[in-house]
């Protein structure tokens, strides 16, 4: 029911996942007599039988506190969809509604790994080498040193999971010299070295954001004000310079002829950097997948952050970060 546009966006986004994916069922929560307006009326059987929607009266606005969604609102979707991943009903939860409301109550229902004081949001971003893991993107605002450093260690195990081998784990700063940053940001340099001593990890220090597009680090760390401005700033840079490029190739008939020969070179450079296309974050450190869409994102940008929570459970994710903890820290919680 959250997001810019509820039902009319992440039904619709849902077919079109259950038609890539024979083997996908899902559970729509909400208001059911709005989500039943939404599915075809020629909806064929076999999809049909893989949707069931589980009802739920309430909504969460989008600008309501954390706290109130926890404390407050008992049927809410967020809450019931929750409930069905807690209860075993559902593997993974997606979610484009109030972050805040989302992130507190995954930790109420769900739980985090023993040790994670609060679970960051993930997502990765493409990059001149491919991608890059960037956290938190907006879940922990302000973030002392300790918890930059187990955003680091989080990071690197789930870029572990998705196949990367001895991840380069960097932290996002104002210069690279050791001199520049917060005070959080050098405490949580001299943290990270001394985890790279211990073989926890592979830090590279600090990167700048062009070293972040130049894909010099698989993770990239921060706290989650600069996440998320980066994380936006990046999406509506993406979308600008796909409208510039569109006006100069119809400013005359050359650059009509130049902008046909390259179309194919476009649409693909186009479909690599449409935000639409990296749409989902997860929360990490939490004891099931819980996967954030971003709120103005469009059907395919939800269908994606439904692929995207296949793909966390297909990798195991969680059950790496658990296992891969506890043999780093077996004595004492992280």
């Amino acid at each position: 029911m959250g997001g810019d546009f509820g039902p009319s966006c992440t039904v619709p986004a849902s077919l079109l996942a259950l038609d890539e994916h024979p083997a996908l069922e899902l559970l729509l929560v909400g208001q059911a007599p709005s989500i039943e307006a939404c599915l075809p009326s020629n909806l064929d059987k076999a999809r049909r039988n893989r949707l069931q929607v589980i009802p739920a009266n309430e909504v969460i606005s989008m600008d309501e506190a954390p706290a109130a969604a926890l404390r407050g609102k008992p049927d809410s979707s967020m809450r019931r969809a929750l409930q069905c991943v807690r209860d075993g009903n559902a593997h993974a939860c997606v979610s484009a509604g109030n972050s805040g409301a989302l992130l507190a109550l995954s930790r109420h229902l769900l739980k985090t790994l023993p040790g994670i004081a609060r679970p960051p949001m993930v997502r990765a971003i493409p990059t001149a080498q491919g991608a890059c893991l960037l956290l938190d993107l907006g879940a922990n605002l302000d973030c002392p040193a300790a918890q930059l450093c187990q955003f680091a260690l989080l990071g690197a195990l789930a870029a572990e999971a998705r196949g990367a081998v001895q991840p380069k784990v960097a932290l996002l700063n104002v210069g690279s010299e050791a001199i520049k940053g917060n005070q959080q940001v050098k405490q949580a340099d001299a943290l990270l070295r001394e985890a790279k001593k211990q073989g926890k990890l592979h830090y590279i220090g600090y990167i700048e954001g062009h070293d972040l597009f130049a894909g010099k680090a698989d993770v990239a760390v921060c706290d989650g004000f600069v996440g998320n401005l980066l994380l936006k700033s990046s999406e509506g840079l993406a979308q600008m310079l796909n409208l510039r490029l569109r006006r100069e190739f119809a400013r005359t008939g050359f650059s009509r002829l130049i902008g046909a020969l390259a179309l194919p070179l476009l649409r693909r450079l186009k479909k690599e950097l449409n935000p639409a296309q990296h749409n989902g974050a997860s929360f990490l450190g939490l004891r099931q997948v819980v996967v954030k869409s971003h709120g103005g994102a469009d059907t395919e940008g939800f269908k994606n952050a439904i692929l995207h929570a296949q793909q966390e459970l297909a990798c195991n994710l969680v059950q790496h970060l658990q296992s891969r903890l506890a043999r780093l820290y077996p004595d004492r919680p992280i």
